[in-house]
């Protein structure tokens, strides 16, 4: 640039004055943004107090929140807890002293799984019944003793006593094996079968005890007593058989009050007046 062209543009500047730009938000763009800044801190202080609200009414603390506790064992739970979703923990206890409660609008169901989570147990308290769906079933007292079991096999009452409080007693639609059938004491034993035969067998004897009371056998056709090997012994100071059968007397107008007991070929038992002889003989006619 030619040295004269310079100075003339350098006069020119300086006799105008040095040029001011001015920095800032003026007018209506200033207020905006005032007001956006207050209203930006009344949500900031809203949002505040909302928090601290939600932690008072939440009972938020250092150790849970609400009725729930974080303590070394665990999490503990005071008072009514309802689980909207699956709960999975690896123990569930109330606290000393105190109930455990499960309660639901329609049933409890308690499963446990296997590895590639096939139910193995099933437990489900409905409206209608209890259900348990195992192998086997068992209830055993505090010391470990069985009291009852069932399986596919058997069903096992480990109990000293089984008592049946119904009035018609207890039905057994096939054969029953136990080592002693008693009753409670002061009252009666009774075993009956209304329409079938009533079959005791022992491989080593069966025996009848009535310690503070008569023994009764009643039937409607006919009652057998058979001992293959052995024998049958009635021992009693007493033994009464009052409906047999008389044989004819053998003497017009005897009155002797003593008679022979006779046994007929088929088992059948008759009297007949004693003599000075046997007189079974005379009376075979009892037995056709």
């Amino acid at each position: 640039m030619p040295q004269e062209q310079y100075a003339h543009r350098s006069t020119m500047q300086t006799s105008e004055g040095p040029q001011v730009y001015k920095v800032g938000i003026y007018g209506w763009r200033k207020r905006c943004l005032y007001f956006f800044v207050l209203l930006l801190m009344i949500l900031i202080l809203v949002n505040l107090a909302m928090t601290i609200w939600i932690l008072k009414v939440m009972n938020f603390t250092i150790d849970g929140m609400g009725n729930l506790r974080i303590t070394e064992k665990g999490l503990k739970l005071e008072g009514d807890s309802e689980f909207l979703k699956p709960l999975y923990a690896k123990e569930i206890r109330s606290r000393p002293g105190n109930p455990l409660y499960f309660q639901s609008a329609r049933n409890v169901t308690v499963n446990i799984l296997n590895e590639k989570t096939k139910v193995l147990t099933r437990l489900v308290t409905g409206p209608q019944a209890v259900e348990a769906h195992s192998q086997k079933f068992e209830v055993k007292t505090l010391s470990g003793r069985l009291l009852f079991s069932a399986d596919d096999n058997e069903v096992v009452v480990g109990a000293e006593r089984l008592r049946v409080l119904g009035a018609e007693g207890t039905v057994f639609p096939k054969s029953i094996e136990t080592p002693n059938v008693r009753a409670d004491p002061f009252k009666e034993l009774r075993l009956e079968s209304p329409t079938r035969a009533l079959v005791m067998e022992a491989p080593k004897g069966i025996e009848i005890n009535a310690e503070a009371g008569s023994l009764k056998a009643t039937c409607r056709t006919e009652l057998r007593l058979e001992s293959k090997d052995g024998e049958i012994t009635l021992n009693s100071a007493k033994i009464k058989l009052p409906n047999l059968p008389q044989g004819s007397s053998s003497s017009a107008g005897s009155r002797q009050k003593i008679y022979e007991l006779c046994v007929c070929p088929n088992g059948r038992l008759f009297l007949s007046q004693a003599g000075s002889g046997s007189t079974c003989q005379i009376n075979t006619s009892v037995c056709l």
